[in-house]
């Protein structure tokens, strides 16, 4: 495990993020299941298809923390590879603080009258015979910002201590 964050943090987003892993093996099963319904035995079950498509959003919003954690997540690092581990290391506190932290709360705030209005009415599918309780899908949007939230700031200490003069590890 990565050292020098947020220990806890980190370890609840990886349990999350492994949990939400292992959606993307349900994904792919269900996924057989619906081809070979739809083209081998002629049904179809639409609140099977609505769920990969749910079960995907889980895995994005839920695993994006996880990927930062892990540092996998999109970098252009045409001038960080270049840079010294210090200069590095201030590139990633700018980049949480200014970027990535400003952008996950305005997404969670401006997120909550869209959820509170589905909780509200307890939102389902418009399909008959989709998948009920949509309120609970919609719901990973600020709970994925909060994820994303503490493990920057989890990266944000992390990446202090290495520009302090600490370890590669924030130690």
């Amino acid at each position: 495990m990565k050292r020098g964050g947020l220990p806890a943090v980190d370890a609840l987003v990886e349990r999350i993020g492994r949990a939400a892993g292992w959606l993307t093996l349900a994904m792919v099963l269900a996924t057989l299941v619906v081809v070979v319904a739809r083209h081998g035995l002629d049904r179809g079950w639409l609140w099977l298809q609505e769920s990969i498509t749910w079960m995907h959003a889980v895995v994005f919003m839920l695993g994006a923390s996880w990927a930062l954690r892990e540092g996998d997540h999109v970098r252009v690092d045409i001038l960080y590879r270049k840079l010294p581990p210090r200069g590095q290391a201030l590139v990633d506190l700018a980049g949480t603080l200014l970027l990535l932290l400003p952008l996950c709360l305005f997404v969670a705030w401006d997120s909550r009258s869209y959820v509170l209005q589905s909780w509200a009415v307890r939102e389902a599918s418009r399909e008959a015979g989709g998948m009920p309780a949509l309120f609970l899908l919609k719901t990973m949007i600020p709970l994925g910002m909060l994820l994303l939230v503490l493990q920057g700031l989890s990266e944000a200490l992390r990446a202090w201590r290495r520009f302090r003069g600490a370890g590669p590890d924030g130690r």
